[in-house]
């Protein structure tokens, strides 16, 4: 890579983590392009070259943190697949609490409501999500973790539900419902049991 494009991402990092802090603080509504460059010491020409609307760098925010998850769930191939989904859904959710009530009120929206993102932004957060989690459970059964009959599909919509059921009652109740305290009892409680049957 070189100094151009290093400083090219530096810039698009400055405005996500800027748009970010804005974001967890007021709300959606509530900011705007010129904030968000003031804030990352950017011309606000400067946003355009990167994003075409406020939308799209809260877009950018859905999907950042959550790949670095992905990536971080390759480098444990040698871990048992309970661990490595009670690790992804922990630090999945620990990402929604870090990035803040606001910010997932906005996800929410976007995912109850897809016409308000544009059609060039896939994959979707949901359609991401749901694409992630069955890519997981497709490759533990070609490494024999789970059985051929495992019902991948049945199982990704499990828990993304869960997941996302996590986030919708976090933004419901005003803060009050702790989705990672949440997310700690699914994984210790539930996910052994869903899984029994499917586990070789």
């Amino acid at each position: 890579m070189n100094k151009r494009q290093i400083s090219a991402l530096e810039t698009k990092s400055k405005l996500i983590a800027a748009a970010l802090e804005i974001l967890k603080e007021k709300g959606f509504t509530a900011i705007n392009v010129e904030e968000i460059t003031q804030k990352a010491g950017v011309s606000k020409g400067t946003f355009y070259v990167y994003f075409k609307r406020k939308e799209d760098i809260v877009l950018e925010i859905s999907h950042t943190p959550f790949e670095k998850i992905t990536q971080e769930f390759e480098k444990m191939e040698n871990k048992p697949l309970l661990e490595k989904l009670s690790c992804h859904f922990r630090k999945f959710m620990e990402c929604v609490e870090y990035c803040g009530i606001n910010t997932c009120r906005q996800w929410t929206r976007d995912v109850l409501d897809p016409k308000n993102v544009p059609a060039d932004k896939d994959p979707k957060k949901w359609q991401y999500d749901v694409e992630t989690l069955k890519s997981i459970l497709e490759k533990a059964i070609k490494n024999n973790e789970l059985k051929e009959n495992t019902p991948v599909e049945t199982l990704t919509h499990i828990f993304i539900c869960e997941l996302y059921g996590m986030m919708t009652c976090w933004c419901m109740s005003d803060g009050k419902f702790e989705p990672l305290d949440w997310c700690e009892k699914f994984c210790d409680i539930q996910l052994k049991k869903i899984f029994e049957p499917y586990l070789k």
